[in-house]
């Protein structure tokens, strides 16, 4: 398969991530909020205003949450595809010890008959990779790590 066509696929498997992320977290708050609208302030009391507080709490967490999505969401934009002799956001890197996409931290994806690993560019052996080019060697966990392409 034509790199290109791999790294679309993974891309694509990133967009993926991050849409069914955003779509969860979206869901989730729509039940905080609508829950916190059906509340009533009836007999309740001191319980009733624990029970809010603790919905207000969720959907704060769940609303850094998205925001966090949305970050990623601005990382995939600005993957290019176009191979580069350098490793760069977009990459495809093969090395001796696995195949690795710089994009956003995904893990492991498997597609096409290929398995990768989906990585940010911040990441620990992201920020090892970026800027390496052919046969140059990183530090990794104790293991020396050789890229033997850049696509």
């Amino acid at each position: 398969m034509e790199a290109t066509n791999i790294k679309e696929e993974l891309l694509l498997h990133c967009q993926n991530y991050v849409n069914s992320r955003r779509k969860r977290l979206t869901f989730q708050i729509t039940d905080i909020q609508m829950a916190l609208e059906s509340e009533t302030k009836s007999s309740a009391g001191d319980k009733h205003e624990t029970g809010r507080a603790m919905l207000h709490i969720e959907r704060e967490k769940l609303g850094v949450q998205l925001a966090e999505v949305q970050k990623l969401d601005l990382i995939l934009l600005k993957i290019s595809l176009t191979p580069a002799s350098l490793i760069k956001l977009g990459s495809l890197v093969y090395t001796d010890k696995g195949l690795y996409f710089l994009s956003i931290s995904v893990g492991k994806v498997d597609t096409k008959g290929i398995s990768c690993f989906a990585i940010a560019a911040n990441s620990p052996i992201g920020k090892l990779l970026i800027g390496k080019k052919n046969n140059d060697t990183i530090q990794f966990n104790g293991n020396t790590i050789v890229i033997e392409n850049i696509l």
